[in-house]
């Protein structure tokens, strides 16, 4: 049951100690080794303290020694030093020791603290690398909440469990220092509090189970909450606008206090422990000495230097209960950032060399399917999208327009020879040079809180020719009468998601960026839908103007936005399409001329 227990125990230990390892590398070697140093200098120093000085003045005779016990080598250090044995020349070795161990020790913390930072950098870069790499199909299935929380609150606890851990290794390491020095002042003795400390340490593995639980409970909680703030923010206009908001206040109040019911929990557990720990030893402390005194007949003299450094063994022991227990309360975040980062890397894009140059002749879709499940959305798509031409796409609601849209971006994969860009299977294409040429307009036009110039710019930094670019984008966008009349022009700050832009502004902008890009396929998803009719009137001009010179989608619920497109594919439910120009469809499908009646175009 024990050994169990301590396989148990260290096998655990060995997979953090592992997890930390992943990222730091020798560096954890050598944060060990720092404060293997630091406890020698101490217990060095703290060996020499009450021989040294009982040596001084009682002239190093026999009682000296045999209190000394195994630590009597001390007193031969001296004469190999030329020093002889006072009470000067002993105090001034002890504060030596003792400096040289506070200069260890801040360079130690110093260095621990360079090592958490690294740390939560590592950890942070990883995770937007992970994140950035993620498949957008992945993406679409994930809880949001989670990948909030994962980058926010809980990268908080996991650097707090670093802390702890390394904490609890330095206590441990101190640990062993002293009950080696102990053992060698007095054996016996140092056996028997020994075991007292390890049986003390096993009466604490209750509260342990359910720290980690309370931490585990906790991570999960935070994980809904942080779902629960996204969402809030997200949909805040139509909450308010609805009075929706207070019963919705309500779901996110009781969020946060099952966080605090939680939070109190493992509060009070580490505060139960707390409060055990030195009664506990103290009470070991005293058994073994009673055991020693009356039962085993021993002088209280040879005790004395091995109960020093017991007591000084006994409060990293306290050190170490206290840091683990703490580091238990973070394991929550701890196993949530190791499965959430094998998530990430099990969602990995499969990107490729072959560099894209940008698009040259066509597009080919050649017998395109794609089902959600059991769910067919596509069937045998098959077309060819010329450079610079202009395709419609429209259909009712889940007749598969963005899916297709999707795969045409690279989103979504499709069996290889599905699609061809100038020939070259999109599965063999280096997705983030493709990309990178793909302009993205949707319905609701997503603007960063920032100012317009970064918001077209990208963050480019403002030299003349990037002022020049996004201006010329802005007239291109036929956006440059409103922004003019802005308080700040283009330094003006949009707000959350552009806020304090029209719906028609918005689009604009952010068709304005895309142009700045210097994209060559150009996505319009719903981009007119939202829109009064002078807006929409303003985003068909664009869309018109910029005919000719990009390859454009143009996905539509009206049907005006598109009806003077090269092309137009319209879908239908089950998978099925028809394929042709506006007054084609009209001719060739009762399903498109009963859309186009009801729309009156």
């Amino acid at each position: 049951m024990i050994k169990a227990t301590i396989n148990k125990l260290f096998g655990t230990q060995l997979e953090y100690f592992r997890f930390f390892y992943r990222y730091l590398g020798n560096s954890v070697w050598i944060a060990m080794a720092a404060s293997l140093f630091v406890a020698i200098l101490d217990g060095v120093g703290l060996s020499m303290f009450l021989p040294l000085l009982q040596a001084a003045e009682g002239g190093g005779g026999g009682a000296v020694n045999e209190d000394l016990g195994g630590m009597a080598f001390v007193l031969e250090v001296f004469p190999l030093l030329g020093l002889t044995i006072s009470l000067v020349s002993i105090l001034f070795v002890m504060l030596i020791f003792f400096c040289l161990k506070g200069v260890a020790k801040y360079y130690n913390t110093f260095y621990q603290v360079i090592l958490q930072q690294r740390f939560t950098n590592i950890l942070r870069l990883r995770g937007m690398r992970l994140l950035s790499g993620y498949s957008y199909a992945e993406f679409s299935k994930a809880d949001s909440g989670r990948i909030q929380n994962s980058f926010s609150g809980e990268i908080g606890r996991v650097t707090s469990g670093f802390r702890f851990y390394f904490l609890m290794l330095q206590h441990i390491v101190m640990l062993t220092v002293y009950v080696g020095l102990a053992g060698l002042a007095n054996p016996q003795f140092a056996v028997m509090v020994g075991i007292g400390g390890i049986i003390s340490n096993l009466a604490f593995r209750q509260l342990y189970s359910k720290t980690k639980f309370a931490s585990k409970e906790f991570t999960l909680e935070n994980h809904a909450f942080q779902g629960l703030l996204i969402q809030a923010v997200a949909g805040f206009k139509y909450l308010k606008a609805t009075n929706i908001i207070q019963d919705y206040r309500e779901k996110v109040e009781k969020s946060i206090v099952t966080l605090e019911q939680h939070q109190r929990k493992m509060g009070t557990l580490n505060a139960i422990a707390t409060a055990m720990r030195e009664p506990i030893i103290i009470f070991v402390v005293v058994a073994s000495i009673l055991v020693q005194v009356s039962l085993l007949g021993s002088s209280l003299g040879p005790l004395i230097l091995s109960l020093l450094f017991l007591y000084r063994g006994l409060n990293s022991l306290v050190g170490f209960q206290t840091a683990y227990n703490n580091f238990l309360s973070k394991t929550g975040a701890l196993e949530n950032n190791v499965a959430f980062e094998e998530e990430l890397l099990e969602g990995q894009e499969v990107d490729n060399d072959r560099a894209y140059p940008g698009l040259q002749r066509a597009i080919n879709l050649q017998g395109v399917d794609y089902s959600y499940g059991h769910e067919e959305v596509l069937r045998d798509i098959t077309l060819t999208i010329p450079k610079n031409k202009t395709i419609g796409i429209v259909g009712g609601s889940g007749a598969g327009k963005t899916t297709l849209v999707n795969i045409i971006c690279g989103l979504l994969n499709v069996e290889p020879g599905m699609m061809t860009v100038d020939g070259v299977d999109s599965n063999h294409l280096n997705l983030e040079e493709y990309r990178s040429k793909i302009g993205y307009v949707t319905q609701e036009a997503h603007i960063f809180s920032d100012t317009i110039f970064n918001n077209v710019s990208c963050w480019d930094p403002p030299t003349a020719d990037v002022k020049e670019r996004v201006w010329e984008a802005l007239r291109l966008a036929h956006a440059v009468d409103f922004v003019e009349e802005l308080p700040e022009g283009v330094d003006t700050v949009v707000g959350i998601n552009g806020l304090n832009l029209s719906g028609g502004q918005r689009q604009r902008v952010s068709i304005a960026r895309e142009l700045y890009r210097h994209v060559d396929i150009l996505i319009m998803d719903e981009a007119t839908s939202a829109l009064d009719s002078q807006s929409e009137k303003s985003i068909q001009e664009n869309i018109d103007s910029l005919s000719g010179k990009y390859t454009m989608f143009v996905i539509a619920h009206r049907l005006s936005t598109i009806r003077h497109a090269d092309l137009i594919i319209f879908l239908e439910p089950g998978g099925h399409y028809r394929m042709g120009t506006f007054e084609e469809l009209q001719e060739v499908s009762p399903s498109f001329r009963h859309m186009v009646e009801l729309q009156t175009v």
